[in-house]
């Protein structure tokens, strides 16, 4: 405690590091949604039928999509979040949202090269940070991320970590 010095009780500390993961699936959803989403207006979806009620809505499409990621919350009938989800029309994210999962999943991936070798083993966690210094931090922008990846953990990304660090897995 701040004015007694007392530690926290461990049930308190318990309950505060499950928060961390407190509606993580619900979360991971609702990105994906956002992700498919966009992809799925930037790709497929034709505004022309659309307007002239010859093809899908932008709405029809939101509600279709929904239906995939996130069927607890479907949005309403006269729901007009596309209206002002900027990211993917004002914001210089057009089909590309993904990548806020995307980076999520290589960056717990990443972290788990040093849980790999163990937090705790100094040495073997200075190896990982050399190797993570000389590929991911090193080389930038002029090789193919996919390719700087693959350089520091020997193999393509997987969600594996970040299902893991968010208690999914």
């Amino acid at each position: 405690h701040w004015e007694t010095g007392e530690p926290l009780p461990e049930e308190k500390f318990q309950k505060l590091c499950e928060q961390k993961i407190f509606n993580a699936g619900m979360m991971a959803c609702r990105q994906l949604y956002f992700g498919q989403l966009d992809m799925t207006l930037h790709s497929k979806y034709d505004p022309v039928a659309g307007e002239k009620g010859e093809g899908k809505s932008i709405f029809d499409v939101q509600r279709e999509v929904a239906s995939k990621y996130v069927p607890h919350s479907m949005p309403l009938e006269e729901d007009r979040f596309l209206c002002s989800f900027n990211h993917i029309f004002a914001g210089g994210y057009s089909a590309g949202y993904y990548s806020y999962k995307w980076a999520e999943v290589m960056s717990a991936d990443a972290f788990a090269a040093f849980e790999d070798v163990g937090l705790q083993n100094e040495d073997k966690v200075k190896e990982v940070g050399k190797k993570f210094r000389e590929t991911v931090l090193s080389l930038g922008g002029g090789v193919p991320p996919m390719e700087v990846f693959k350089q520091f953990r020997g193999r393509e990304p997987t969600p594996d970590a970040l299902l893991r660090h968010n208690g999914l897995a």
